[in-house]
């Protein structure tokens, strides 16, 4: 039986990893109005002391089961929950670190938390803390400390218009400074948090979490630098801008200027970026190519059509994502950001065609 395994982290730190329930008492669940606050779970991961012992576990065979059901694939329903992991469970924090960087993690629409553990295990082994965020009943299966299992509940009844998906993202952005107050705040759900830096924020996303960083960076001005990772947008930027560092990293093919509604969506944004900006997409990659999802399916058999690995997209991710992180979050210098392509020749670099996007709306697809 093949037992899949993320990429080991590339930094010096070991990593330790923690998952954390998190209520929001001031609103009732924006999808299942019948319950009375918002409920969260993230995963944090962080530089770490612990360099031996068990290792994290990637995902209850519950949400393996949630994950995998209905997806036509040859493979045991508890596939996922043997995933194995580089991060120490509940490990102490690597001693005399201050001041540390925080990226927030926001997966794609029906995706858990859990898919995005390449990124922020390889984020924390570098000195970052990384906090991923399941965002209740958008996602397969979300299990909370007790046994309670929140299974999505937005299928039948939920017509995918772009009203539909205008409320993912921007529901996201609130989940995402719920968050960011309960770090910061008075009281933190993670005995970790007083290292953090509140003036060194970040956010990625992938999909609908990527279109999610926009929503949130308009919302919360703690966020100082932002990525969205194959996810196709809503109109959401103000008229005069968003003048913070962002980054577009898609895939080639449905992200390039020119190819269709979804890079249309891109194309909209792009003026309204007034910083630093960068539109990168990569050749050979698939949708889930930018989350374990690609790498695992690799491992499992289970062949996604994509020319470029699974494994090599996800060091490309980890890579750029890092990088621009470094620059714009850290405040790093030294290793220019472009410089990377010399070494990545499945990554392009894009500007948009000079007129109008023909296509404005929701393409539909997140």
């Amino acid at each position: 039986m093949v037992i899949p395994t993320l990429p080991t982290p590339t930094g010096s730190h070991p990593v330790g990893a923690a998952s954390v329930y998190l209520e929001d008492v001031s609103r009732s669940d924006p999808w299942v109005p019948e319950v009375p606050t918002r409920e969260l779970m993230i995963s944090i991961w962080y530089p770490a002391a612990r360099t031996s012992g068990p290792r994290a576990r990637y995902m209850t065979r519950t949400e393996s089961a949630h994950v995998l059901a209905g997806g036509q694939v040859s493979v045991a329903p508890d596939a996922l929950s043997t995933v194995r992991t580089h991060a120490f469970p509940d490990a102490p924090l690597a001693p005399g670190l201050r001041e540390l960087p925080l990226v927030v993690l926001s997966p794609g629409f029906t995706r858990s938390r859990a898919t995005l553990t390449s990124i922020g295990e390889d984020l924390a082994s570098h000195g970052y803390v990384a906090v991923a965020i399941d965002h209740t009943y958008e996602t397969a299966a979300t299990t909370f400390p007790d046994g309670r299992v929140a299974a999505f509940a937005l299928g039948h009844g939920f017509a995918r218009t772009a009203e539909f998906w205008r409320k993912v993202k921007t529901g996201r952005a609130r989940d995402v400074s719920f968050v960011l107050d309960r770090l910061f705040g008075s009281n933190p759900p993670w005995e970790g948090a007083a290292v953090l830096a509140p003036d060194r924020i970040g956010m990625a996303g992938h999909s609908a979490g990527g279109a999610a960083t926009i929503a949130a960076m308009t919302a919360d001005q703690r966020i100082r630098a932002g990525s969205n990772v194959d996810g196709s947008t809503d109109s959401l930027i103000p008229d005069n801008g968003l003048d913070r560092p962002f980054l577009f990293l898609g895939r080639d093919g449905q992200y390039s200027p020119g190819d269709g509604p979804a890079a249309d969506t891109w194309a909209r944004d792009w003026p309204l970026l007034t910083g630093w900006r960068r539109w990168l997409v990569v050749a050979g990659a698939k949708h889930p190519s930018f989350t374990d999802l690609g790498l695992l399916a690799d491992q499992l058999g289970l062949p996604l059509g994509a020319s470029t690995s699974g494994l090599r997209t996800m060091a490309i991710t980890r890579t750029y994502l890092r990088a621009f992180f470094d620059e714009h979050v850290r405040d790093v210098r030294g290793t220019p950001f472009d410089r990377l392509h010399a070494d990545h020749p499945e990554v392009r670099s894009c500007l948009p065609r000079d007129r109008p996007p023909r296509n404005t709306s929701e393409p539909g697809a997140s």
